[in-house]
């Protein structure tokens, strides 16, 4: 087992890359999405049933879990990976995004943001340097430099301004991580849209220097088509030998998208989400297991999946046990999805180290494009 972070690449296809991290806390393959566990639980799964599905990582909620249990608990109780039966590594958000979107009033200054929560009202400071605080207690293994997120659409000057806080607190927050050898610290590429601005921020970040490197400020309703704008440079400016992390991406063409264009990481609410409300992901498109269509059909989800809701029950006793509301519909779905969005990159992992992503690709769509299969 190895006492230090690094990444290494194996293969690369076009600019779509696969690789692997490797942590004291085991191998991440990459391309990686990560399953979200906002509050220390990915919602209606196991952690082991997580790990089944071949997830290597999961990403933990600084801004939740500082409010709720609080992070000094969950560090008097053993740290995250004990708190929560999760012994493979874990990756922290900085609570920027939450903070920003989430909390009540809030009060934004160059030393860190005070806001109120919205669990309770009570008041809090959140700066880069209790950010790296929290995430230590926390115990992760990967963490995320603290930064602020610009709701867009917002104007150059409001852009410009907010990136080079970002780029402050993103020495303030190399600075308070100190030397910990076997944890990684990601720096985040802020700059909206803007070519001019992601090339300040990379340059920026690359002068600090980081264990990994994210992009930051996509995904937030800027549409698929300005994402893949901003993506067609904005890995590229990025270190090569370093892992290039999408946060919050997303939806399955979204994430092929992002991996043809260099990105390494990304996570989701979005499978396990969509699982409990009954959007269903297969090869061959979104389904919602609500409809009536399904009611009487002995087919499972989707015949090429091996996950326990394809292997094990049919599309009329997931939309039956859906409609009435039991709790083993959100815990089947959810797995079939997680199972689904691992494929996906395992898919991606094997056609990039082949040498055939290209044709991997245009079939992944031509297959979404035919649509679910013909009803009864």
């Amino acid at each position: 087992m190895t006492t230090k972070f690094s990444f290494t690449l194996k293969a690369t296809d076009g600019k779509a890359r696969t690789g692997v991290i490797d942590t004291p806390r085991g191998q991440i393959r990459t391309p990686a999405f990560m399953p979200v566990g906002t509050a220390a639980t990915v919602k209606a799964m196991m952690p082991e049933s997580v790990a089944a599905t071949g997830a290597d990582i999961l990403l933990g909620n600084t801004y939740h879990l500082m409010l709720r249990p609080t992070a000094e608990r969950i560090d008097r109780l053993g740290g995250l990976h004990k708190f929560m039966n999760w012994h493979k590594p874990i990756l922290t958000d900085s609570g920027g995004f939450q903070v920003m979107s989430l909390s009540g009033l809030r009060k934004l200054t160059e030393e860190g943001v005070t806001f109120k929560s919205h669990v309770d009202g009570s008041k809090h400071h959140l700066s880069p340097e209790r950010s790296m605080e929290i995430q230590r207690l926390l115990g992760s293994d990967i963490v995320m430099c603290f930064d602020e997120c610009p709701a867009l659409p917002a104007d150059r000057d409001r852009i410009a301004e907010s990136m080079r806080l970002s780029m402050r607190w993103a020495a303030r927050s190399r600075e308070a991580f100190g030397d910990r050898p076997g944890y990684a610290l990601f720096g985040i590429q802020q700059g909206g849209l803007e070519r001019d601005m992601r090339e300040e921020s990379a340059e920026a970040l690359k002068a600090i220097g980081f264990e990994g490197y994210a992009i930051g400020g996509l995904a937030v309703g800027e549409g698929q088509e300005a994402m893949f704008g901003c993506l067609d440079y904005a890995p590229d400016m990025l270190p090569e030998d370093k892992p290039r992390y999408l946060m919050g991406v997303g939806k399955p063409d979204d994430i092929v998208g992002a991996v043809k264009r260099g990105v390494d990481m990304m996570d989701c609410v979005l499978p396990s989400r969509s699982g409990r409300t009954g959007q269903v992901f297969t090869r061959h498109g979104v389904l919602n297991i609500k409809n009536a269509r399904h009611q009487d059909d002995p087919r499972p989800l989707d015949e090429q999946c091996g996950c326990p809701a394809c292997r094990n029950y049919s599309r009329a006793y997931l939309h039956h046990v859906f409609r009435s509301q039991e709790i083993i519909s959100s815990m089947l779905l959810t797995w079939h999805n997680l199972h689904y969005f691992q494929d996906l990159m395992q898919g991606m992992r094997d056609a990039i180290a082949e040498g055939r992503f290209d044709a991997w690709e245009a079939e992944f769509h031509a297959r979404r494009a035919e649509g679910d299969i013909a009803p009864l």
